[in-house]
């Protein structure tokens, strides 16, 4: 039986997904003809904006027993749009509202939730060399340490003797964290292993912060100018960066925007370095980066976190030091790397944002700006106003949470339809240009280790020596293994870029901050992991359409296996995952039937794909 309306049927609304301004978009709803239906406006709603209502034309017959009602709407200016539809039928008056699943429900009388229709600037383009790409976070204190001497390490920093001891986590006696602590992991180790990286298909490094900090993680910069010394020197950085480059690969760096260190020379609250940092002087050149209550002590902060004083991104002097030209966005670009990666991209102000994409093409129009947005990023609000960051002037692409609790939500008993759901939401709300460099983690500095989340006891927000004490047991991290093999199935196959988080793929375990920001394990990886991760990274690379293709789920009529297409001209690419302890099968779509399995468990028998129990398949044309 025809539906009322899907956003993502062509037969209902096409194109698909979020348009370009002036593209004209075709709506159709299938109305039953035994409804009396004398009339159908197609409502849309801009933000802040009232209502347009545009009436449409009946279109004929669908059949013997539903009718068609046809409208096009053209958006003239990026921004988001919403839509439901109004009709009238013989008994009344009602409307069609927008469903999980993108199919409509009719309401009577009452206009519930909206259809959204992302309409970005005419022009908006995206750098083509990430696209089918794989990325690699690395945490640099902890991948790999040359062992070469450095020159300017502060003396208060505390080394640890033995790469394989676990992070220092305990408080001191008055209950603080410091994070100073460090392994001496470097950037001439990260040169040292690009044969590895390469191995597994990497084209491009995603580096956590590598300025002048006091801290291991290095959020809390004291000098956006120069490379923290353990790291390294900026001549360091050119020979990581044009190594990387004769292999193929990228450095995407990480911008530390909204906050700076108090201990820094900016604040300088410590007394650490020689001039006046806006903490010791109201007449340092400092002073207008901060927001101070009363000078000198009372003044924002981080999360209230009195070491990372916020800054004032808006601020003349700020925006200068940062987005002008020769600042540090440029500066950075032109010793070698190929873009920004923007902490809480979410808590920078849209004029900063602006200004830095700007800055950033100006220098080289190929570089990245990425951006840290945990929720939807289509329609993200915050500073009490829907952001544009995927509109086509600030974000060419942002940190895919959405597809990490689709992927570990249903290997850990979510349904193939709240997967699906999840997927479909971004693949249709997100231009397709921000789709296609998605960076499609599973695990990063933030959150817990991939494998202990898939084969360990959840946190429940149990304390650090908890966690400290915790190491999966051999039945545990069999489990975890698998799941993690099929994880990584899934976010090599989805819409973006999959991102692994060092050490993943050696099959580290850890829960949070600082367990999951461990030491790679070099000699005691798991190999046989590292070996799936290598096989999947050159059956990516192979796959065209994974680059550009489209995504269609396939019911597999189970709620225990998700099955989806990813389709590019004549390519096409089935992935399915059966995260159940039963053998499943999966009905194959026609052309599939004499289809390749080029990677994972399963075997084909009349045209229906049969999984064996937490296994996954990929199967090509």
């Amino acid at each position: 039986m025809p539906m009322f309306f899907c956003s993502r049927d062509l037969q209902y609304r096409a194109p698909f997904g979020a348009v370009a301004e002036h593209t004209a978009v075709t709506l159709r709803v299938c109305m039953p003809r035994d409804w009396g239906c004398c009339g159908v406006t197609l409502s849309v709603v801009r933000d802040g904006l009232l209502a347009e209502e545009c009436p449409c034309t009946w279109d004929g017959m669908c059949g013997d027993s539903h009718e068609w009602w046809r409208v096009v709407f053209t958006p003239h200016e990026a921004g988001l749009y919403w839509y439901a539809f109004h009709v009238k039928v013989a008994l009344g008056s009602g409307w069609l509202v927008r469903q999980a699943d993108g199919t409509a429900a009719y309401s009577p009388n009452v206009d519930g939730p909206r259809w959204q229709l992302t309409c970005y600037e005419a022009g908006f383009t995206t750098p083509d060399w990430l696209a089918g790409g794989i990325l690699y976070q690395v945490f640099p204190d902890r991948f790999a340490a040359s062992g070469s001497p450095k020159e300017g390490v502060p003396s208060d920093r505390v080394m640890h003797g033995d790469w394989s001891e676990a992070p220092e986590w305990r408080p001191d006696p008055n209950g603080r964290v410091w994070n100073d602590d460090f392994f001496g992991g470097d950037l001439k180790g990260v040169e040292q292993k690009l044969d590895y990286l390469q191995s597994l298909g990497v084209t491009c490094i995603y580096l956590n912060p590598i300025f002048e900090s006091h801290s291991n993680h290095r959020y809390d910069t004291a000098d956006y100018s120069r490379i923290d010394p353990l790291l390294g020197d900026e001549a360091d950085f050119v020979s990581l960066t044009a190594a990387a480059k004769r292999r193929g690969i990228r450095v995407l760096l990480d911008g530390v925007f909204s906050h700076t260190g108090a201990d820094s020379v900016y604040f300088n609250r410590e007394r650490r370095y020689t001039g006046d940092g806006a903490y010791n002087s109201p007449a340092s050149p400092y002073s207008d980066w901060y927001h101070f209550r009363r000078w000198p002590n009372e003044y924002g902060s981080w999360w209230g976190f009195d070491t990372l004083p916020e800054v004032d991104e808006l601020s003349p002097a700020f925006m200068h030091y940062i987005n002008g030209e020769g600042g540090i966005v440029s500066r950075w670009l032109k010793a070698g790397a190929s873009g920004w990666r923007l902490d809480v991209a979410d808590e920078l102000p849209d004029g900063f944002l602006d200004a830095l994409r700007h800055r950033v093409k100006v220098t080289d129009p190929d570089a990245l700006v990425l951006g840290e947005v945990w929720e939807d990023a289509s329609s993200k609000e915050s500073y009490g106003h829907r952001r544009r960051y995927l509109l086509g002037r600030q974000l060419d692409s942002v940190m895919n949470y959405p597809f990490r609790d689709a992927v570990l939500g249903f290997l850990l008993g979510g349904t193939a339809a709240d997967f699906t759901r999840i997927v479909w939401d971004v693949v249709e709300n997100y231009p397709p240009q921000v789709l296609r460099l998605l960076m499609n983690h599973i695990g990063t500095h933030d959150t817990e280790r991939a494998l202990t989340v898939l084969g360990g006891e959840p946190s429940y927000g149990r304390g650090r020596a908890w966690q400290a004490a915790q190491r999966l047991n051999d039945k545990q991290r069999a489990v975890g293994l698998r799941r993690l093999q099929l994880a990584s199935l899934l976010q090599f196959a989805l819409p973006g870029v999959p991102c692994i988080y060092y050490g993943d793929e050696a099959g580290m375990e850890g829960y949070r901050d600082p367990f999951n920001r461990g030491t790679y394990p070099w000699g005691g990886e798991d190999t046989q992991l590292v070996e799936w991760y290598r096989t999947l990274g050159a059956c990516r690379a192979a796959a065209a359409e994974l680059a550009e293709g489209s995504f269609a789920p396939i019911f597999a009529g189970s709620e225990d296996v998700v099955c989806f297409v990813r389709r590019h001209g004549e390519q096409a690419l089935l992935c399915a995952v059966n995260r159940s302890a039963e053998e499943r099968q999966v009905f194959l779509p026609t052309d599939f039937a004499a289809a390749t399995v080029c990677v994972g468990d399963g075997r084909v028998v009349g045209g229906t794909l049969v999984l064996p129990p937490l296994s996954g398949v990929w199967m090509r044309l």
